[in-house]
């Protein structure tokens, strides 16, 4: 009897302490939306012929270095030079990437503008000639994922001094059509 009363006795505590450790729950519902947009993207990579990239490659924001150049003598790998009497003309190939998703785009528009005016050298890319003043047509319908060489050339006045930098920014823009 004892026996039986001591294990009523130890279930009601059993019974009484998992009663006080009980959680208390909530519940609740999120009801989650999105709008997929549609969108391009654009990079520079190295091109196989051209001088590499000296930093951004496979990015938006690359530096090309042509490193020391002249209108005669030696210049680095991977530049072509023309040259006449006036000035030399230096260039190298840069892949332009234009990637999209979710957009029912066949091809898109390339565009180049300079940062800032030059008005001493002359500047093109993919043999158009672009300046600060206004956005300069490349391509019309440039093809998705792919790596296009564009050349960056600039034409350098042969009365330019000894020691002269030549830097300038130029601005690119991709748009779909």
């Amino acid at each position: 009897m004892k026996k039986a009363m001591l294990l009523t006795i130890f279930a009601a505590l059993m019974m009484i302490s998992s009663a006080a450790i009980a959680q208390v729950t909530a519940t609740g519902t999120l009801t989650v939306t999105a709008t997929v947009n549609s969108s391009i993207n654009l990079v520079f990579n190295n091109d196989a012929a051209g001088v590499p990239l000296s930093s951004g490659a496979g990015t938006n924001t690359a530096t090309l270095a042509f490193g020391n150049v002249s209108a005669f003598g030696a210049i680095a790998a991977n530049i072509t030079r023309t040259t006449t009497a006036a000035n030399f003309t230096i260039s190298t190939p840069v892949d332009v990437m234009v990637s999209k998703a979710n957009a029912a785009s066949a091809n898109y528009t390339l565009k180049a503008q300079l940062g800032a005016a030059d008005a001493t050298n002359t500047w093109q890319v993919g043999g158009t000639t672009v300046t600060s003043a206004a956005q300069a047509t490349i391509t019309a319908t440039g093809a998705y994922a792919a790596n296009v060489p564009e050349a960056i050339a600039i034409t350098v006045p042969n009365a330019t001094a000894s020691g002269t930098a030549i830097s300038n920014t130029i601005n690119y823009a991709a748009t779909a059509n």
